[in-house]
């Protein structure tokens, strides 16, 4: 049997808190002047994916799990004005195209990832309303000029990498 799990005290963030999410916006290498105009965006996150089930016929009462290996870096959304033209923008030059993409936090610090443009979806368009997009961007970890697995690099502001 085991030693049973440690109590741990929380202790003090190091780091300050952000206070407000303006101003983020996001930008890819192919287009980086696209005619759209970030009003929200979430950045990617980390998922570590579903347990793995290690419970085997010698457990007694509880069942068992495991962390898996790898992380997904999980989608970029992004709701944005946009000019008409982008649809035409959007198919021709990013949509499915493999890229460096990148994050601009309100602080200053980056986050660049390689990804592809999957969804540009326009909502209804109505009096008195403000156009706005749906626009969906998926991390692919993947090096598109040799296929070679590439880890998100998160620069802090003021930092050369």
């Amino acid at each position: 049997m085991g030693s049973p799990p440690v109590v741990t005290a929380r202790g003090t963030p190091s780091k300050q808190r952000m206070k407000d999410g303006y101003k983020t916006l996001i930008a890819n290498s192919l287009v980086p002047t696209v005619a759209f105009w970030e009003r929200e965006v979430t950045p990617p996150g980390a998922d570590g994916g579903e347990m793995i089930d290690t419970t085997t016929m010698f457990n007694t009462i509880w069942k068992q799990f495991a962390p898996r290996a790898l992380v997904t870096l999980t989608p970029v959304k992004v709701t944005a004005g946009y000019n008409d033209s982008l649809t035409t923008a959007i198919t021709g030059s990013l949509l499915n195209k493999e890229c460096s993409w990148t994050v601009h936090f309100p602080s200053g610090s980056t986050l660049a990832f390689y990804g592809f443009l999957r969804m540009f979806t326009p909502a209804a368009l109505v009096e008195g309303t403000f156009p706005t997009a749906e626009i969906e961007i998926v991390p692919t970890n993947t090096d598109p000029s040799d296929g070679s697995e590439a880890a998100p690099v998160f620069a802090a502001a003021g930092s050369d990498t």
